[in-house]
């Protein structure tokens, strides 16, 4: 059964304790298996030349959507990527870059986001898509 009721954020910070997404300071801001909204520091996810990096766009695309998957498909099962891809359209330097994951397709084995990163003032840094797998345990 699909979660549409937005869920308590608080676990979804505790679940991924010592994780990726917790060293890079992602925090959930609301989560439902149709909707997925989190944000990042760019402080300490930067390249050499102060810029968020790409890859850390990266991260915070494919935690929202696996999220998102994951709220998808169950308890029961489990979300999986096997498909990301991302388009940096501009840099940020500062403050707090924000990440909405909408479910494109939530189907029995894949369920599919796409992932709008945005900076402060809202102009978007990155676009993603993410594919995963949804399997049993």
């Amino acid at each position: 059964m699909t979660q549409t009721n937005p869920l308590d954020v608080s676990i979804f910070g505790d679940l991924h304790e010592g994780t990726l997404a917790d060293r890079m300071g992602i925090q959930f801001l609301e989560v439902t298996a149709e909707r997925v909204v989190g944000r990042m520091p760019v402080e300490g996810n930067t390249q050499p030349y102060g810029l968020l990096h790409g890859g850390a766009s990266a991260v915070l695309a494919e935690t929202l959507g696996s999220v998102g998957a994951a709220v998808h498909a169950g308890p029961e099962r489990i979300a999986v990527g096997i498909e990301l891809n991302a388009t940096h359209h501009r840099s940020a330097t500062s403050g707090y870059v924000t990440g909405v994951a909408t479910r494109l397709h939530g189907g029995r084995t894949l369920a599919t986001y796409d992932i709008e990163i945005t900076d402060e003032q809202g102009r978007r840094v990155c676009t993603s898509r993410l594919t995963c797998m949804l399997r049993d345990r």
